[in-house]
């Protein structure tokens, strides 16, 4: 039985003006009410595209049940990011990745974690221009954005 798509709404931080700022994302509901995201989120930290999540009841806050082994990553602009698009988003889906969201200043991608580290990141430093940074969104710790989640070890393990 496939589960329909539906819309959930998560805290996503406070915005500059102290109220709290939700994001939309699109995910599929489980039978046992947990929710796979279909998209990696553009402001949510610490999750991305097919992860499993369970929304906390009542709030707008969620526990990470299971990780599908996707980066997030978001590539912010100054500029209008079609041109940059164009220029990268062909490499990173010849390795795998997707575009899960384009809007004039923003970016996000997911792409599998097996992809490595370098090769992703040589991609996107190549197609940086001085209007535009990249981040990822589900590598480091959300609460300091420094410490590694070190999530991906299992899933790069050797069998």
């Amino acid at each position: 039985m496939s589960s329909a798509l539906q819309v959930i709404e998560l805290f996503a931080g406070t915005g500059p003006d102290g109220k709290p700022v939700v994001e939309r994302l699109q995910v599929k509901v489980n039978e046992d009410d947990s929710c796979q995201l279909v998209r990696s989120p553009a402001f949510i930290k610490g999750i991305a595209s097919g992860d499993t999540i369970k929304l906390e009841q009542g709030t707008q806050n969620f526990s990470l049940i299971k990780r599908a082994g996707n980066l997030c990553i978001r590539v912010f602009s100054r500029g209008d990011t079609e041109a940059l698009s164009e220029r990268l988003t062909p490499h990173l889906e010849k390795l795998g990745g997707e575009l899960d969201t384009e809007t004039p200043r923003l970016l996000v991608y997911s792409i599998h974690v097996s992809c490595g580290f370098t090769a992703i990141e040589k991609i996107l430093n190549d197609h940086m221009d001085a209007e535009s940074m990249w981040m990822y969104g589900n590598v480091y710790d959300p609460q300091d954005g420094q410490t590694p989640l070190n999530w991906w070890q299992d899933i790069l393990k050797p069998e």
